[in-house]
């Protein structure tokens, strides 16, 4: 996983047919995904449950390229070890599942893979400034995590171009969770974003049998980023 500050475009594959996740990951890698969002929820941090370690294995072998698993659990430590071995490329945690969140990037750093702070909408761009050189990405969450298909909380976007700032010329991703689409992707881009996770903006209209509607869809996202 090269650094480079070009946009991504992530597929959360919340949006994507449960019953055929392999080949869900095949044909969004295929119709031009960047990376492959996994949101793991667990009904305590946040009010849903996905799935865990063992869904992450088992699709791992149908990913090509960077596996960006999302945990919205809450203890996160004791679950880290297990998602990496699970194959994650990407591990993020949020600042706000427990008291020690500088140890819980130490740990993914130590097991090896790229290392993930989430913030959620309420929460202020400060408790990132003293973890900046522990991470690789920081993930702004654009609505409240939970749930797909919410409406962008356009305030968020002043957060983005602040974070940037502050990240300055550190190789750390800024990667927008929450409501993106074409008419949202353009704002966040301009102020400093370069992953964009999309849940249903990728998947609607299409299917495996169907797979061109993702690839349409996931190209119009990126040229409104690069408005």
């Amino acid at each position: 996983m090269s650094f480079d500050r070009s946009v991504k475009i992530a597929p959360s594959i919340l949006s994507a047919d449960f019953a055929n996740f392999g080949a869900e990951c095949r044909a969004i890698e295929a119709q031009g995904a960047d990376w492959v969002h996994v949101d793991v929820m667990d009904g305590h941090f946040v009010p849903n449950i996905t799935f865990g370690p063992a869904t992450c294995a088992a699709i791992r072998p149908h990913i090509k390229g960077v596996m960006d698993v999302h945990l919205m659990i809450a203890p996160v430590d004791p679950y880290l070890e297990a998602f990496a071995a699970a194959g994650a490329d990407v591990i993020s945690v949020h600042v706000e599942a427990g008291p020690h969140i500088h140890r819980s990037l130490q740990a993914i750093r130590a097991l090896g893979k790229k290392a993930g702070l989430a913030i959620n909408p309420g929460t202020g761009i400060e408790a990132v400034g003293y973890l900046l050189d522990m991470v690789d990405l920081v993930c702004v969450m654009t609505v409240n995590p939970g749930f797909g298909g919410q409406k962008f909380i356009q305030s968020q976007v002043e957060k983005v171009r602040s974070l940037r700032a502050m990240i300055g010329d550190r190789p750390i991703h800024i990667e927008i969770d929450g409501g993106v689409t074409v008419d949202t992707a353009p704002l966040v881009v301009a102020a400093g974003a370069d992953v964009l996770v999309a849940g249903s903006a990728v998947f609607k209209g299409g299917s495996v049998e169907n797979p061109a509607p993702y690839g349409a869809n996931i190209a119009a996202i990126r040229a409104a980023a690069r408005l």
